[in-house]
Order: C-alpha cells, then sequence, then structure tokens
C-alpha cells in the first residue's frame, strides 16, 4: 500500500441513528473538524436509503447482511444485500479504495455510555481496542460465539471494530453523544497512526466484557410479553448482576430475578453478570431484552500489535 493508509469510517449503518451521519456530514464540510492523525480517512453513509427514510433499515438490518453466503447468492437482491455488496467491492480487500481498518459508528438507546464492540479475537482488532481503552477507560463488549447474531459490518474487513455511544433516542441528535463518538473515532485514528509508525505501545491487560447470551422478555404461548424489565434494571449497563437480583416486573407486582430462568438458560445466571444493552429499542425484533456478560482480564499479547501495524504498513 502506497501513501497513507485508508481507514473507512461508517455512519447510519442504522438509518434512525442520527448523531453519527449528522457528525460525518460536518466533517465533509469542514475535514479540520476531524483530526485524521495522517490518515487517509473515507466517509461513508452505511445505509442511505434508509436513512434518507429515517429507518433503522428497508429490508433487513445492514449490519446482520455481512455473511458471505449471503453475499454471495445471486437471488438476493434487497436493498441492504445490495449496500453491503457495493461497500465490500469498493472498501473491501482489493476493492478500488481498499481499506484496512473499518469503524462503524453507532448509537443507542441503551445506556452503555461510550464503549466499544469487538467482534470475535482477531489480534488487531483486540490491539486497537486495548490501545482505545488505554486512551479513553473505555468498556469494550466481546462479541463472540453467537450463532443467531452474525454477519456484522466489521467482520469482513481485516481490522474492524464498533463504537457504539448512548443513550439516545432513535432519530434524535445530541451534543453529547457526537462529542463522545467523536472522541473515540479520533483516539481509534491516533493509534493506528501510531500503529503505523510501530509506536503504538499496549497496556500489560485490558478487561472486555465476554458476551454470554441474551435474554428476551418472558412471553406466553403466543408470544406476546407477559412481563416488563424490571424498574432496577433499567439504565444499569456494565453493572454487576447477581443470581438473586430482579430482571422482569409482572402486572401482578411480582418479579422474576436472574436465578428464575428457564433451565436453558440457567447456565447464563449461575454466576455474576454483567448485562448490556438494557432495553434497546431495535432489539425487541430479534428476541433481546438484554444481553449477558462476564468480565475478564485479557494479557496484551505483543503479536496484537505487530498483526495491526502489518495492516497499515
Amino acid at each position: 500500500m502506497t501513501g497513507a493508509p485508508r481507514v473507512l469510517v461508517v455512519a447510519g449503518t442504522h438509518g434512525n441513528e442520527r448523531n453519527a451521519p449528522w457528525l460525518l456530514q460536518q466533517w465533509r464540510q469542514r475535514p479540520e473538524l476531524l483530526q485524521r492523525h495522517g490518515l487517509d480517512v473515507q466517509l461513508e453513509i452505511g445505509n442511505p436509503e434508509a436513512f434518507a427514510a429515517q429507518r433503522r433499515y428497508i429490508e433487513r438490518d445492514l449490519n446482520r447482511s455481512f455473511l458471505p453466503e449471503l453475499l454471495a447468492d445471486p437471488s438476493q437482491q434487497g436493498v441492504e444485500v445490495q449496500r453491503a455488496r457495493q461497500l465490500l467491492e469498493r472498501f473491501g480487500p482489493g476493492g478500488p479504495a481498499a481499506c484496512p481498518v473499518a469503524l462503524d459508528l453507532h448509537s443507542t438507546t441503551a445506556a452503555m455510555g461510550n464503549s466499544l464492540v469487538v467482534y470475535g479475537r482477531r489480534p488487531a482488532d483486540l490491539a486497537l481496542a486495548a490501545a482505545i481503552q488505554h486512551r479513553l477507560g473505555l468498556p469494550i463488549y466481546l462479541h463472540e460465539a453467537d450463532a443467531f447474531q452474525v454477519g456484522y459490518l466489521v467482520e469482513r474487513w481485516p481490522c474492524g471494530l464498533v463504537i457504539e455511544v448512548g443513550p439516545v433516542a432513535q432519530g434524535l441528535v445530541t451534543a453529547s453523544i457526537c462529542l463522545q463518538s467523536q472522541l473515540s473515532l479520533e483516539a481509534a485514528l491516533a493509534s493506528l497512526a501510531e500503529a503505523r509508525v510501530g509506536r503504538l505501545r499496549l497496556p500489560a491487560s485490558l478487561i472486555v466484557h465476554r458476551h454470554c447470551g441474551s435474554i428476551d422478555l418472558p412471553r406466553n404461548a403466543g408470544g406476546d410479553a407477559i412481563a416488563t424489565l424490571d424498574p432496577s434494571l433499567q439504565g444499569r449497563d456494565w453493572q454487576s448482576l447477581g443470581v438473586g437480583d430482579p430482571i422482569f416486573a409482572l402486572a401482578d407486582g411480582s418479579r422474576l430475578r436472574l436465578g428464575d430462568l428457564h433451565a436453558d438458560q440457567g447456565e447464563r445466571s449461575a454466576a455474576r453478570r454483567w448485562p448490556v444493552f438494557i432495553n434497546e429499542a431495535a432489539y425487541g425484533e430479534k428476541g433481546i431484552a438484554f444481553s449477558l456478560t462476564e468480565r475478564q482480564r485479557l494479557a496484551c499479547d505483543p503479536s496484537w500489535t505487530e498483526a495491526l501495524a502489518d495492516l497499515l504498513a
């Protein structure tokens, strides 16, 4: 690769998340507002049609549309599938504007604060996440081993992660969410610039919250929810949850606790867990009231930095 490495920055992968697209529009009009750290930053609206319609998606979730088998199927010609192909053909490996790194900017209605999502344990991804956590102290959601949640955009680039900021209502732009998004993006770009010239130094370890599974609202035989999220759980993303803590409230005033889960969910409640994406508005259609994680400390391996530097060389 000649010249500055390209970094793909995507906003509006979900069309009703408006904060990152607002930032992108400002950066296009006034490039000096974004510290690019000597990198060739490619700014893209992920799902332009959904963004114009102010909808999360038109036909299917773009951020679940990057499955290789889906994209390889010529019978699949929907809006989001075609857009996934377009992004990969232009910015993916071998494309005319190939980017070794993709950063996907999202907002959420859940109280996630300023956080990172990493999919799997690719060394370059872990290096970048560790560097950002070291700079800003952001929590990291390590999403892996979930056969029901696949096809994410950043998985198809050699290195990639999601910056997730909330809470903010769908369709609403707020200054604090925009500021946090920009701070995280600039920390990522600064870390990439350091890795490019061999100056990136990682901490001895990083803290991750590893995905353990997702919990749906209790439902009756017809599929209707028979409980709501317990008020004591709302807004407690990243906070420890024990087996005796209430998670759902029924109409009669009774509560279901984490330890009351059905047998097929019992393993998830065997120890303390840390919930994330609590009551995310868009996840109701996916049967997710919140996800559970376990907190882990990972030793940073020197090979992570080397992997990231090799991509940017």
